[in-house]
């Protein structure tokens, strides 16, 4: 894999890059050992001025029209493609993903980037309201509302910049999740603080240093450290948004802090996502391969995964077959090396949780298929690795399938009747993503009419099958509020009623 120098990234705080009295090493996931570099440990007060320079850059930059901040966010992304190569492998070595799924996600963010400022000009776009006939009889204090009645007023409803925006990230696919707000909150006129995760925060660090180059100082800060360093980006009256992507019981922490000074929150906080396979489903290499990436990339890290895998029992032993042989030849190690296809998880939690998941089915008398090949160098590496598994037909209840597990284990329930599973799709606690499988298209779109979930693939699953200008967000527990799209762009806005005399 060659030689590796350390990385030291500092932070971005009013277009200058800063350091610290204290840095806390980021480790490879594929070899806890090794330090892939430090990042800087912000000082309260370095947080509060981050708060500050986007409170101050915001006037300037929330006056320019959208299509102006589009065109510069634009420029900034051209910058971006000298640097791809380092930056790629930087991710393998901090996030453990391989070079493909690296690339892959450099290229997401890029994109949504790209798609959001393609929709600037809908924040032009002014709904009006004009004067309409008066319908019954007047109220009995009409004489008092002289002026206000239907037929004698006209509105215009536009947007308005928020402000300050804060956005907190999650260790695993970190830039793409972030490209689902950052673009949007820039386009809209706000400002950003962004906070990545201490697991892995060099190539976010890096990435946002170097997109901040062709924007106004204070536009986009970064902030590093610990909960406690950055609370001043959450807790400030002046940060108008917080964006928070992770587990349910850090958005409710989120929600508590935002109720303080009432700032409005868009959480997604994951989903236990179900893949619904009808008794017509093509199995063909197309369909199986992109149910296990739907399942399996990033070693089953993704929030809006396969999470488990529903097939109409006649089909059922055709697809485990079918995923046995397609998962067969995986080759798990670190994600530099040319012959890798699944790397290592984020960190050892997961890889403990998805492997006791597993456990916890086979004692049970749970048939559990794993698959791959971990080789000596790679196993004594002490890395979080985990081959991939098939946990079949457990029951309904057993912790595998009610727990949304972040790893590469996938359980597969045989069903007789859809409605029955669709039923208990939606009284699920996270309603965030789920898929539908048919050769039917119209059969199959009846079906995710039903499903109460965010997003509804159909014949596709998780990032390759997503549509950057459609929203996305979840049902119940799954979160609060919406990215993407035109909705993610409104949602970075504030709505304006200007109502006039008719």
């Amino acid at each position: 894999m060659g030689s590796w120098q350390e990385t030291r990234t500092g932070l971005l705080i009013d277009g200058e890059i800063e350091g610290a009295d204290e840095w806390f090493p980021v480790f490879d996931p594929a070899a806890p050992h090794q330090v892939v570099g430090y990042a800087a440990v912000a000082t309260p007060e370095q947080a509060r001025r981050a708060v500050d320079a986007a409170d101050t850059a915001w006037t300037r930059w929330s006056a320019q029209e959208p299509e102006q901040r589009a065109e510069l966010l634009l420029e900034a992304l051209r910058d971006l493609h000298d640097s791809a190569e380092a930056r790629s492998d930087l991710l393998v070595r901090e996030s453990g993903l391989t070079r493909t799924e690296a690339q892959l996600e450099l290229s997401v963010f890029e994109q949504r980037c790209i798609t959001a400022a393609g929709i600037a000009g809908e924040l032009r776009q002014v709904r009006r309201l004009l004067p309409q006939p008066r319908q019954g009889e007047a109220p009995f204090n009409a004489p008092l509302r002289e002026g206000l009645a239907p037929d004698q007023v006209r509105s215009e409803i536009s947007v308005m910049p928020l402000g300050a925006v804060t956005i907190i990230l999650p260790p695993t696919w970190a830039l793409a999740v972030l490209a689902t707000s950052l673009p949007h909150a820039l386009v809209a006129g706000n400002t950003v603080i962004v906070t990545p995760s201490p697991t892995a925060p060099l190539t976010v660090v890096r990435t946002l240093q170097l997109l901040a180059e062709r924007l106004p100082a204070g536009v986009l800060n970064v902030v590093t450290g610990s909960d406690e360093a950055v609370s001043p980006t959450i807790r400030d009256p002046r940060v108008r948004r917080i964006v928070f992507t992770g587990s349910p019981e850090a958005g409710r922490t989120i929600l508590r802090v935002a109720a303080d000074t009432i700032t409005r929150v868009t959480l997604q906080l994951g989903g236990n996502n179900p893949a619904i396979l009808l008794d017509d489903v093509a199995l063909d290499a197309v369909t199986v391969e992109r149910i296990a990436v739907g399942a399996f990339m990033i070693a089953g890290q993704l929030h809006r995964g396969v999470k488990r895998l529903y097939v109409h029992r006649s089909r059922y032993q055709e697809l485990v077959e079918a995923l046995s042989a397609q998962l067969a030849n995986h080759r798990i190690g670190h994600g530099l090396h040319p012959d890798t296809t699944m790397g290592p998880l984020i960190n050892a939690r997961d890889r403990d949780h998805a492997r006791d998941l597993s456990d916890r089915a086979r004692a049970i008398g749970c048939e559990v298929r794993e698959f791959g090949e971990i080789g000596e160098e790679t196993q004594q590496s002490g890395g979080y690795f985990l081959r991939p598994a098939l946990v079949l037909d457990p029951p309904l209840d057993e912790s595998i399938v009610v727990e949304a597990q972040s790893g590469p284990v996938l359980p597969i329930l045989p069903y007789d009747d859809v409605d029955r599973v669709v039923a208990a799709v939606n009284q699920d606690r996270a309603g965030l993503c789920s898929s539908v499988w048919s050769t039917d298209l119209d059969r199959a779109g009846e079906v995710a009419a039903r499903l109460r979930t965010g997003t509804t693939w159909i014949n596709g699953a998780g990032v390759l099958a997503e549509d950057d200008r459609a929203p996305s967000g979840g049902f119940r527990q799954s979160g609060i509020g919406l990215q993407k799209g035109i909705e993610g762009l409104m949602e970075m806005s504030e709505t304006h009623t200007v109502t006039y005399p008719g």
